[in-house]
């Protein structure tokens, strides 16, 4: 059974009956319900592309959230051979939420990092629920050196709803953190591949997506504050998140549109959760094809070129 979300309720009841009727089926062979489950798969198909087609920005930030799409580790073990994650800061501890380390991408060594949320309630805790603490983000600065002092391409996956605002995050210099991680990203002399595969929520994203390429799944979203933030703030009803959505320029279209990102990756009719495979392929083939189109550029051309794509950024609103 999948988790459904409010608005598919209609695919929710379609397929609660195909589930009866198999299940009718089963314990009774006399009964042939094979036309009627195709019918009402046929159905079901009808009804997750009309859904589907015309989101509304706060139905993506759910379907952005859903618990069963697919995360950082996810891709890693599909995309990646010999990821070799590392661990600490070298001056504090380790973070969870940011996994960050070597690996090959078809055959050639490459560095990756990402925020892992976690898929149940164990490894979510673990992870942080992907929001990290300022310890992930001098890993990842860690990992960026690393990859600019042998030349590794650098792929990020963004997953978060933001950096973790804990009284400690904040004593240990969060806000310095991410700008640290920030100022690595624009600095270094290897190509930068980023896809938003979630949640791209404020700095705590940013820290790590700075890249000279950047692409979001379909149905991702990317925002300087959470919607429910968004709305504290305005209206002091966090509420009216949903009203906050629609206002913010949060989906991957519009960000398209005001030349944020560089493209935008289909996702599966019914979003990642539903065929997770397919959708980390095609991810896959789009970071690859970036990086063979950046290969062509040294270092200086490659950074000059991530400092004019920000700094464009809203020239021509």
């Amino acid at each position: 059974m999948h988790n459904y979300l409010d608005f598919e309720k209609p695919i929710s009841d379609l397929e609660g009956k195909i589930l009866e009727l198999k299940k009718l089926a089963s314990e009774d062979e006399s009964v042939n319900t094979s036309d009627e489950i195709a019918r009402l798969e046929g159905r079901v198909r009808d009804a997750m592309v009309e859904i589907y087609s015309r989101l509304s920005p706060w139905q993506k930030t759910q379907v952005a959230r859903h618990p069963s799409r697919p995360h950082f580790l996810d891709y890693a073990n599909e995309l990646f051979s010999e990821f070799t994650p590392l661990a600490g800061d070298r001056n504090f501890a380790n973070d969870d939420a940011i996994q960050a380390g070597l690996a090959r991408f078809h055959g050639t060594p490459v560095a990756v990092i990402g925020q892992e949320k976690g898929n149940d309630t164990k490894s979510r805790i673990k992870h942080n629920f992907g929001s990290p603490r300022p310890e992930g983000y001098r890993k990842a600065i860690r990992v960026m050196e690393m990859a600019d002092r042998f030349g590794l391409p650098l792929i990020t996956l963004i997953d978060t709803a933001g950096a973790y605002p804990g009284v400690g995050a904040e004593e240990r210099g969060q806000a310095e953190a991410i700008a640290r991680s920030t100022e690595m990203c624009l600095n270094v002399k290897v190509p930068i591949v980023t896809v938003v595969i979630g949640e791209g929520g404020s700095g705590g994203a940013i820290a790590i997506a700075t890249g000279n390429r950047v692409y979001m799944l379909e149905h991702a979203i990317y925002s300087v504050i959470s919607p429910e933030g968004a709305a504290s703030i305005l209206w002091r009803d966090s509420t009216r998140a949903k009203e906050a959505a629609s206002n913010m320029k949060i989906t991957a279209e519009d960000l398209k549109a005001l030349g944020v990102i560089d493209g935008i990756i289909p996702e599966p009719i019914g979003g990642a959760h539903r065929d997770p495979q397919a959708v980390i392929e095609r991810t896959g083939t789009v970071i690859a094809d970036a990086l063979k189109e950046l290969s062509a550029r040294n270092g200086d051309e490659l950074r000059a070129d991530r400092r004019q794509k920000y700094l464009n950024i809203g020239r021509n609103l």
